[in-house]
């Protein structure tokens, strides 16, 4: 008997038996998937698009609906006639339609909004180019520019709940072939025993390849476990698949491998990425500078609030300045609101804040408990020594002490 694993998330491993080898019926034997979920993929990305242009339509009717009392009018329609051919062009751009968009609710969000942004940019600076202002409306597109990220992120999670229940969060049939190794289950993703198919790596057996091929059959992606003897003999036994095939090395994952790079014709595993190139560190700054200027001017009378309450509240300076290691490891202060007494600061982070911290005051509790004490980060997001999108600086006491 020839035995076929389905990991599915109501069972770790459902067997499923073909029955034996027999002549002429080969070609059963280990065929799993019907079809690839390609053209699933496809129909789901086109349902996705029309999803978003739908919530930004939505988005920018309101807000004419507010402005003119009506959301149909020709200011609109110049507006949208901008407004979505631009995002539609970003959005194909930056993958907000991809296999990992449709798994993860975060990602397509996040790429949608890119999108947005990147298209309300280009839109403002077409209309200047083209000197039609007259008739557009800066209200409708400025009140639509706020709306359509909220409605569009709520657009993606409402899809991607219909999406989940319907399909499981399962939208690539993915093989795990097994030949004297094991990996943990992953919900969603079949397996095979290599040695219970008669499958074996190496090109010398046409019909062990044959066999292959209908395991194969309506895969979108392969991934082999295998001991390290065996790697590069199945590596040469999948590369005429045209399929998305992977040689599972746990080894790089203890490296902490990102990418596989190349040293004199060998190759090698990247533990470390360089720098965005200069177009994207340039974009990013932009974004950065746009970012933190526009939400300083919208948040100054809060936080000139914020720092009249600090002072009243306990002595001692209303910033509070720590050491954090930045980009390149390099140090740099991060500018706070005073959450704690004067007496008892803390510069090195060497004790972590709890809930029932004794050393925040009554003020600082409360902006703490909010994130109001983080919001002059935003003159480090301006000064350059931090990004709005990045990874979070930890003080040095705790850097320190997670590297003994």
């Amino acid at each position: 008997m020839f035995e076929v694993g389905v990991r599915s998330e109501q069972s770790p491993l459902f067997m499923l038996r073909t029955g034996p080898a027999e002549p002429g019926r080969q070609e059963h034997i280990g065929k799993i998937f019907a079809r690839s979920k390609e053209r699933l993929r496809i129909g789901l990305y086109s349902m996705l698009l029309a999803v978003d242009l739908l919530c930004i339509v939505a988005a920018y009717l309101v807000a004419a609906s507010i402005r003119l009392h009506s959301p149909l009018s020709e200011q609109t329609f110049h507006t949208l006639a901008i407004v979505l051919p631009t995002f539609l062009a970003a959005s194909t751009n930056n993958g907000a339609y991809s296999l990992k968009t449709l798994e993860s609710r975060s990602c397509g969000a996040e790429k949608a909004i890119k999108a947005l942004l990147w298209g309300s940019l280009v839109a403002i600076a077409l209309l200047f180019y083209l000197k039609v202002s007259t008739d557009f409306s800066r209200v409708i597109f400025a009140v639509g520019t706020i709306f359509s990220p909220a409605f569009v992120i709520a657009g993606r999670l409402v899809t991607a709940r219909v999406l989940r229940r319907k399909y499981g969060g399962s939208f690539a049939n993915q093989l795990t072939i097994l030949d004297g190794a094991t990996v943990p289950p992953t919900p969603g993703e079949a397996t095979v025993l290599a040695d219970q198919l008669g499958l074996h790596p190496g090109i010398d057996d046409p019909m062990m390849l044959h066999r292959l091929s209908y395991v194969l059959e309506g895969c979108d992606r392969v991934v082999v476990a295998c001991p390290p003897e065996r790697r590069a003999l199945w590596a040469v036994a999948l590369k005429g698949t045209a399929l998305n095939v992977e040689i599972l090395v746990p080894e790089l994952g203890r490296l902490g491998a990102t990418d596989l790079g190349t040293f004199n014709g060998q190759k090698t595993a990247v533990v470390s990425s360089g720098p965005l190139n200069v177009r994207d560190r340039a974009i990013k700054r932009t974004l950065d500078i746009i970012i933190a200027g526009l939400a300083l001017l919208f948040f100054a009378p809060l936080m000139l609030f914020v720092a009249v309450v600090v002072k009243l509240d306990s002595p001692g300076p209303v910033i509070f300045t720590q050491q954090r290691l930045g980009r390149c490891n390099r140090l740099f202060y991060l500018l706070k609101f005073r959450s704690m007494r004067q007496e008892r600061l803390d510069p090195r982070g060497a004790r972590s804040a709890s809930v029932n911290d004794d050393r925040f005051t009554r003020v600082g509790r409360f902006i703490r408990r909010t994130s109001l004490d983080e919001l002059p980060q935003l003159l480090n997001v301006l000064g350059g020594s931090m990004s709005i999108v990045g990874p979070r600086p930890h003080a040095l006491g705790s850097t320190a002490e997670e590297s003994l």
